[in-house]
């Protein structure tokens, strides 16, 4: 069985899409399948190796051009050749954080026409290529902007069609109208292109059924998994880890700085928890152009409440980085306001063996498995942010137990292995029934 994972780049950041995939195509090739990752639009970048393909499909700049110049819309192929070199993606990439949501509804419309949009060629040219030189018997889209692409796929490779759902709500719900219902009603005309679709929880599982009217027996569940080989087998002694640095509590952060993640409840959550404790919050993640006000904001907040000595914020950090982090902190806090649909970062901190304080909605109630691997707060409410933030660290033996069965329910459930043989079901069922009778 072929399988073949289309994923869109994320500009030049680390996103929780492509660390997903790039993980989930990694651990498929360990166990001996025949599959690869295909990036869409720019190259992809995560803290792994990565295992992408050098080639990259629906090229960042014809996409664009076709988009918004007629002419490229019937330019023969060589002439896109050189506007798809991997320099120029490259190039390109880093130079993307500017891009907002808002702006790009006739764009985003116009992919999910497929072969009838304005991208018409660049899906000929992937659809000719998976074809005459992949022939793929299965091919994963990373998230639901790329479902114009199913239709011509499966035409001409008569491949299943699987497609993850990994958190567009953000982004289709900053698109204004008249752009956004357009999108809507064509994100569920499409979806009958796809076979089954993916779900990190049954959470999102549920909220993206009704959003795209799919019957939810379509969703599989399948949880995010991690290379567990980087993180500690015996968890960390937390008790230890607190008496080796005095009196110094650190709450960390991993994720994009952007209003979505909450970033700004944690600095407005510090006074409360820092009347109580010498603490500092360390946090670190994928910083864009269009977030770097938020960035601002929060440094300018800390200030204001008089903290601005007890958080730091690091910007995107390597792998090694990342492990350095959460080796060295107590709690690791995500107050998402809206709810998760993924909470990656969630995940690696629990197999740090670190207690976690997260939003009582979205992914996070299903993750941490009746807050037996960490504590639930009211979401949007800094101050039951900091109630329960105290809870953990006023209470070591609390903190050490919810660690320890979060670094177990890691291993037990969050395994790359483990998310790599769910697909590898989900993909043979698809296999079975789609082949001829």
């Amino acid at each position: 069985m072929k399988i073949v994972h289309i994923t869109a780049g994320a500009g030049g950041r680390i996103c929780g899409t492509c660390l997903h995939d790039n993980t989930l195509v990694q651990a498929l090739q360990a166990r001996g399948r025949d599959a690869m990752l295909v990036p869409a639009y720019v190259p992809t970048t995560t803290d792994e190796h990565n295992v992408a393909e050098r080639k990259v499909v629906m090229g960042g700049v014809n996409v664009w051009l076709q988009e918004h110049v007629g002419l490229f819309r019937h330019t023969p192929v060589f002439c896109d050749a050189p506007l798809d070199a991997r320099p120029l993606l490259e190039w390109l990439s880093g130079r993307t954080g500017g891009a907002r949501a808002a702006d790009l509804g006739p764009l985003t419309a116009s992919s999910l026409k497929g072969e009838q949009g304005r991208q018409r060629k660049e899906v000929a040219k992937l659809a000719r290529w998976l074809a005459r030189e992949v022939r793929p018997d299965i091919v994963h889209l990373s998230n639901v902007l790329l479902i114009g692409l199913a239709r011509s796929i499966r035409e001409a490779t008569g491949a299943g069609i699987v497609c993850s759902l990994s958190g567009e709500d953000v982004f289709l719900d900053a698109i204004p109208e008249p752009h956004a219902a357009q999108i809507h009603g064509l994100l569920r005309e499409r979806a009958a292109d796809i076979d089954r679709f993916v779900a990190f929880n049954r959470c999102f599982a549920d909220a993206m059924a009704a959003r795209l009217a799919l019957d939810p027996g379509v969703i599989a569940v399948i949880p995010h998994g991690v290379d567990l080989s980087a993180f500690p087998t015996p968890p960390p002694d937390l008790v230890d880890r607190r008496r080796s640095r005095g009196s110094r509590r650190v709450i960390g952060f991993l994720a994009r700085g952007c209003p979505e993640k909450g970033l700004d409840q944690l600095v407005r959550a510090l006074p409360a928890v820092a009347a109580r404790h010498d603490v500092e919050v360390v946090a670190a993640g994928a910083t864009i152009d269009t977030e770097r006000d938020y960035l601002a904001a929060c440094r300018s907040l800390a200030a204001d409440l008089g903290v601005a000595d007890r958080y730091r914020w690091l910007g995107q950090i390597d792998r090694e980085a990342k492990l350095d982090l959460l080796a060295s902190i107590d709690v690791f806090a995500l107050p998402t306001p809206r709810p998760e649909a993924k909470g990656l970062s969630v995940i690696e901190a629990m197999a740090a063996g670190v207690p976690v304080v997260a939003s009582r909605h979205g992914a996070f109630p299903e993750m941490l498995d009746g807050e037996r691997a960490g504590l639930l707060h009211v979401p949007g409410d800094h101050v039951d942010l900091a109630r329960v933030i105290l809870s953990m660290l006023d209470d070591v033996d609390l903190a050490a137990r919810l660690g320890r069965h979060g670094h177990q329910l890691a291993r037990d459930r969050h395994s790359a292995d483990r998310m790599a043989e769910s697909h590898e079901q989900l993909y043979r069922s698809v296999v079975t029934r789609n082949a001829p009778a």
